[in-house]
């Protein structure tokens, strides 16, 4: 069965990029350059970092996931948005003194969870774009990456919390960037809407 979850969780990472890419390509999805840059880094550490702590079939979400990523930062060159403000610098200054870091404590457990303080790092840059302009995130692809995790929770199969804590990260910060950019949408929907009424109005006293 843990086979079966492993497998079912790099699976769904892999297919997230469907949607996203998609997405990209048509000119409706801009992904944050930086934030796809860090996580490209990243996702290398991460599995070499499980993979020394003992990951067997857990590993495949962080294989998964790293292809999707991987992708995702090809495209983002050409069809992606900011990464040179300072915002974007400093966030990468902060992920590399945290590599430094990690590369002094030669020591797997706290190199996993610095991955994931560099992974919240690159995040935040794409929650403040999607906070800002939710039209330019994908929430499918983002959705597909949260179930991925949760799979990967379960193909973890004990309560090691060193195994448990990426898959719970990737889980939790996938899903809440789907409900960011819902969540966001139907709020400005909402702002929008007297000021569409408005303009049905007007345009219907013109022409009548």
């Amino acid at each position: 069965m843990l086979e079966f979850f492993g497998y079912a969780s790099g699976i769904l990472m892999i297919l997230s990029v469907i949607p996203y890419a998609r997405s990209i390509l048509k000119g409706k999805t801009k992904p944050q350059r930086m934030t796809w840059l860090i996580w490209t880094i990243l996702i290398l550490i991460a599995f070499f970092s499980q993979l020394a702590k003992g990951g067997t079939w857990s590993l495949l979400l962080t294989a998964g996931d790293g292809i999707a990523v991987l992708i995702t930062f090809i495209l983002s060159i050409k069809f992606g948005v900011e990464g040179f403000r300072k915002i974007d610098i400093l966030s990468l200054l902060g992920a590399g003194v945290s590599l430094i870091l990690w590369y002094f404590t030669k020591e797997p457990a706290i190199a996993l969870f610095l991955i994931i303080l560099i992974d919240i790092i690159g995040a935040n840059l794409t929650i403040i774009k999607t906070w800002r302009n939710p039209e330019t995130e994908n929430w499918i692809g983002w959705a597909i990456c949260g179930v991925g995790g949760f799979f990967g929770i379960l193909a973890v199969g004990s309560f090691n919390f060193i195994l448990l804590s990426y898959p719970l990260y990737i889980c939790l910060i996938n899903s809440i960037m789907a409900i960011i950019i819902l969540s966001r949408r139907s709020y400005l929907l909402r702002r929008l809407l007297p000021y569409v009424g408005l303009m049905a109005i007007l345009i219907n006293y013109i022409y009548n």
